[in-house]
């Protein structure tokens, strides 16, 4: 076993080069707060990019894994487990969802939400009926298919040929989608219900309204992409119940496992009939360890009093970023819900949202970026006030450095 000192220099020994990661290595956290190597503390409002939404090494979480660890791990799909069944009968209780079909990532799960959409259109119409619409901008995953329907061409340069049959209209725009739909050729609408890679870019009512009225006048499925939006994100376990608008088919990862790799697809009993025995699978989907895991999520996150603590933390958060970028003229807008927000660079600041992460860094206080114009931000769902504010006084720091 190599016991040799590990360096960010490694990383570019051994490591396909298609990540650029920060010069520091964190080797220990707690709650909302992270170590490096040099025992250095920062606090941590990257949050996994909204993967750790009880924090770091949540007892709650440790305590699940470690009694599942000492039963059984995996044992694949050709038996069930009881984690599996307990997880899938919890979130249908808990959502529209009345089948659950598990996965390992966010792009796993669009994955079988996408060849689901078209085995549907494709039983009850034809093979004519395949079609699926998504928007500039979006982001689905990194699989071939996903990448495709996702609206950011940038990902899909040099892999081409991409699969056909995918249309992109314009986010928040109905008339835009209206000159796509076909009742005769779309099988599915595919949307994020607030835009994540893009720039934290929330849908508004009315167009998700629209959607779901455009996907029934064209016996179309219209599929929420709640990767980056579920598990509490918003202050409502799934932002489709913030605005009212029901999918027929839901995709949640990321915060699902708390870190712990899974991901689900929730659909209802009619349209998950087209995914019949053989047509669809994962090896490590319903992984008995990782089903323990989200459970204690999902049984935590879905209490009303931490949905309600998420609304208050954004109203905090927010609050503080809006006052610094008053301060220092940085931001035009704080923008997003719950605790995924985006601050928006001003026009001073684009397309230098880097230099903030970094000289965030520097004073010890993580935060993400969405391009290169929005700082994001996705704590812990339960990250302390206390921890809010030196956060806040910490990336003061850096902007005042970085604005001298």
């Amino acid at each position: 076993m190599h016991k040799e000192p590990v360096s960010r220099e490694l990383f570019d020994e051994v490591m396909v080069p298609n990540y650029s990661p920060g010069a520091i290595i964190p080797v220990r956290g707690e709650g909302s707060r992270i170590w490096d190597q040099d025992d250095r503390e920062f606090i941590d409002l990257q949050g996994g990019i909204a993967v750790n939404c009880l924090g770091h090494s949540h007892p709650g979480l440790v305590g699940a894994l470690q009694e599942q660890a000492e039963k059984i791990w995996h044992l694949s799909n050709v038996m069930t487990n009881e984690p599996a069944l307990r997880l899938a009968k919890t979130l249908c209780d808990l959502t529209f969802a009345e089948r659950v079909f598990f996965a390992n990532s966010g792009g796993e799960a669009n994955e079988a939400a996408f060849k689901l959409a078209r085995r549907y259109g494709w039983e009850h119409t034809g093979p004519e009926k395949h079609e699926i619409i998504s928007f500039k901008n979006a982001f689905h995953g990194r699989t071939l298919f996903t990448v495709s329907v996702g609206g950011q061409a940038k990902y899909l340069e040099g892999f081409e040929p991409a699969p056909g049959g995918i249309h992109h209209a314009d986010f928040n725009d109905l008339e835009s989608v209206k000159k796509l739909i076909s009742k005769a050729k779309t099988c599915a609408v595919v949307v994020e219900p607030i835009q994540g890679e893009s720039g934290i870019v929330p849908g508004t009512p009315e167009f998700l309204e629209g959607l779901r009225k455009l996907c029934d006048d064209n016996d179309a499925l219209l599929i929420f992409d709640e990767v980056q939006s579920g598990v509490g994100r918003t202050g409502h376990l799934y932002a489709y119940q913030m605005y009212g608008v029901v999918p027929d088919i839901l995709t949640s990862a990321k915060g699902l496992g708390g870190g712990f790799p899974v991901a689900a697809m929730l659909t209802t009993a009619k349209v998950a009939a087209s995914l019949g025995i053989g047509t669809h699978g994962s090896t490590y989907g319903g992984n008995a360890l990782a089903c323990a895991v989200a459970q204690k999520v999902i049984d935590t996150v879905s209490q009303p009093e931490i949905l309600k603590g998420v609304k208050a933390r954004s109203d905090h958060l927010r609050k503080g970023m809006m006052d610094i970028g008053k301060r220092y003229e940085i931001f035009s807008e704080v923008r997003g819900e719950g605790l995924l927000l985006g601050c928006v660079l001003t026009e001073k600041w684009k397309g230098k949202a880097k230099e903030f992460l970094n000289a965030g860094l520097d004073e010890g206080v993580m935060v993400l970026i969405a391009g290169a114009d929005v700082i994001r931000l996705a704590p812990s769902l339960i990250i302390p006030d206390t921890d809010i504010d030196e956060a806040l006084e910490r990336f003061e720091a850096a902007v005042k450095k970085l604005t001298a």
